[in-house]
């Protein structure tokens, strides 16, 4: 069922500025671009059904908000790496814990593991930049991007603003010959991210619902040379965060996206089509599971620190290993020169009260180096990575239950 004309598509001229690829890419002399509908006024059909499991959504959502307080200012940080971790997976970018560790820290790693730390950073700096009950800006997106797109050299000119050129998904490299979605021409971008800011500042939409459908206008937009998708993924939890549906952690629901990539994708192309009922359900679904696992992983984390002290047997109040041990719950991955800057003791203290972890098993070094070690955090690594597959499994058990008839 069609719920509005999202796109109207119309035939524009294109042709390459630099000659490349084979001839049929150099004879393309025009192209079927999607414009996209203005949104920021739109009144939208709302079934009951997607109000209400949007609304659950919601529900599970504030639970993770109100009953773990106890970890919540730790779990923030720890589940906008896991949400960045995932949006890179969609694109295809994968790296170890390991290679992101060294990346996050800017050491030498692969090109895959320094595309998820700048993710990171752009994730943090959206959400970081979000005031709940005031407008997310065109700045605040643009210098999200920024700060994905900067450390790329195919792309550093072009991070932080829109683009200037055509772009497609899929197809030939050199032309949009064969590709399955034209995105509108460049001279239209500037006004229809406009559009989308305002319609992403309204307060009238249930929220959830204005999440899935603002993400869905930016990937139809697609603004910017590249680094659409993960900029447009989290945009999802800045609307989230503006609306107040959150204040003190963020939904990791790409981890579900990532178990239904192609799905996803699809639900995105029926949003082009004028239908937004499985797309709002898709993302309601995430929410929900990315939610009640989150959950699970806040208590979990709540039980180590006594776990650790079990380990290590008597430690002294203010010590320096009770000192890191208090840190490593929000900062799983740390530096011996990092904690010189945090904690108030000298290096000699630091040093034995690593080796002391090191040495009960609860934290593990992240090169082969010997100087300027990287330390990570076992358990807490680990949980990190198990809640990722735990929404990863129940977002393809839901994907089964699609196929046998559920919803």
């Amino acid at each position: 069922m069609k719920d509005w004309v999202s796109c109207t598509y119309k035939t524009v001229p294109w042709q390459q500025q630099v000659r490349s690829g084979t001839r049929e890419d150099r004879m393309v002399r025009s192209i079927r671009a999607c414009f996209p509908s203005e949104i920021s006024k739109q009144e939208f059909k709302l079934d009951s059904k997607l109000i209400s499991i949007s609304e659950e959504a919601i529900s599970a959502i504030a639970n993770l908000e109100s009953t773990h307080g106890g970890t919540l200012n730790s779990l923030d940080r720890l589940l906008i790496r896991t949400e960045s971790i995932a949006s890179s997976k969609i694109e295809n970018l994968q790296a170890s814990t390991e290679e992101y560790a060294r990346a996050l820290y800017g050491n030498r790693a692969n090109s895959s593991a320094t595309a998820m730390a700048a993710g990171t950073q752009a994730l943090t700096y959206l959400i970081d930049s979000t005031v709940p009950g005031k407008e997310i800006t065109e700045f605040a997106i643009k210098q999200a991007h920024r700060t994905l797109m900067e450390n790329e050299p195919r792309e550093v000119a072009a991070a932080g603003k829109f683009r200037d050129v055509q772009n497609w998904i899929e197809g030939s490299d050199h032309s949009p010959r064969g590709a399955i979605f034209i995105p509108p021409p460049p001279e239209v971008v500037e006004a229809l991210m406009k559009d989308l800011l305002s319609f992403m500042n309204r307060d009238d939409v249930p929220a959830l619902i204005q999440a899935a459908i603002a993400h869905a206008q930016f990937e139809t937009i697609h603004p910017f040379t590249d680094g659409n998708g993960r900029i447009g993924r989290a945009i999802v939890n800045a609307i989230l965060r503006r609306r107040k549906i959150t204040t003190r952690v963020i939904v990791p629901l790409t981890s579900f996206l990532v178990a239904n990539r192609s799905e996803y994708f699809d639900d995105l192309t029926r949003y082009r089509d004028g239908d937004l009922s499985r797309l709002v359900t898709r993302f309601s679904k995430a929410a929900m599971i990315a939610s009640n696992e989150s959950s699970h992983t806040s208590v979990n984390l709540e039980k180590l620190p006594k776990i650790w002290r079990v380990r290590l047997g008597t430690i002294r109040d203010g010590s320096s290993t009770s000192e890191l041990l208090n840190r490593l719950i929000s900062r799983p991955v740390f530096t011996a020169e990092e904690l010189r800057g945090g904690i108030s003791l000298n290096s000699s203290s630091i040093y034995n009260a690593i080796v002391k972890l090191n040495g009960a098993g609860i934290i593990t070094p992240l090169t082969d180096r010997k100087r300027n070690q990287i330390w990570g955090a076992v358990e807490v690594l680990q949980e990190l990575e198990d809640l990722s597959k735990r929404i990863e499994i129940q977002g393809r058990k839901s994907l089964f239950a699609s196929a046998g008839g559920g919803t």
